[in-house]
């Protein structure tokens, strides 16, 4: 007898953690996606250790998929191969789910951007193309643009940024990114440092230094 496969939706609850800013102004609303078996309080973590963050809202949005990791922790992913295209539509949903209810309980501007770190900068990307809300800006770290994605129709900004001892984002990897924002007019800056596949001092500081230029644009 011949097998029939069938899916159904299923109510299934996301995890976000906010830190609201040092102003009681309207704030820039700063969402980051995590890493492979990451938490939200990992990316949280990321995002407040850049300088000039604090003057926005940072909001770290935790993946839908509970795993154990290698050495048994527990943390999260966005998604395997398996049904690979259903889980992008059913994130990119959860995401906006998750800025129309920030909106509705903070105090944010029209403005939004995103952080992506490693398996997080794929969920940044898609967010930013599929998903209902404009983004501003685009921050990738250790992790590529989703080669399917149509990056050129992102008119906003793009921080572009690679350890120089990455294992899992190699340098060619980077530099066909960076090679695909050139071509599709995408504005972008580059940040190559002496690192593995994470974020330091150097990275933090390059990552501040963007903010700055990119909240003074948009005041």
């Amino acid at each position: 007898m011949a097998t029939q496969e069938h899916t159904i939706q299923t109510w299934v609850s996301g995890k976000y953690l906010v830190r609201l800013p040092v102003h009681s102004r309207p704030a820039t609303l700063f969402a980051g996606f995590h890493g492979y078996g990451q938490t939200a309080e990992d990316e949280l973590k990321l995002l407040c250790a850049i300088p000039g963050s604090e003057h926005w809202l940072c909001c770290s949005i935790e993946a839908l998929h509970s795993i154990y990791t290698q050495h048994g922790n527990t943390g999260a992913s966005w998604m395997t191969s398996r049904d690979r295209d259903r889980h992008i539509e059913e994130n990119v949903r959860y995401i906006d789910a998750v800025i129309d209810r920030i909106r509705g309980l903070y105090s944010v501007n029209d403005t939004l951007s995103f952080h992506g770190f490693s398996q997080g900068t794929g969920m940044a990307c898609r967010a930013t193309i599929f998903g209902r809300h404009p983004v501003d800006s685009l921050m990738l770290l250790g992790g590529d643009i989703p080669p399917e994605l149509a990056i050129s129709s992102f008119k906003g900004r793009v921080h572009l940024a690679r350890g120089t001892r990455d294992h899992i984002y190699s340098q060619e990897r980077y530099e066909q990114d960076a090679v695909r924002l050139l071509e599709g007019a995408v504005p972008f800056v580059t940040c190559s440092f002496t690192g593995g596949h994470g974020a330091n001092d150097a990275y933090f500081s390059a990552a501040g230094e963007f903010l700055t230029v990119f909240c003074k644009k948009e005041t």
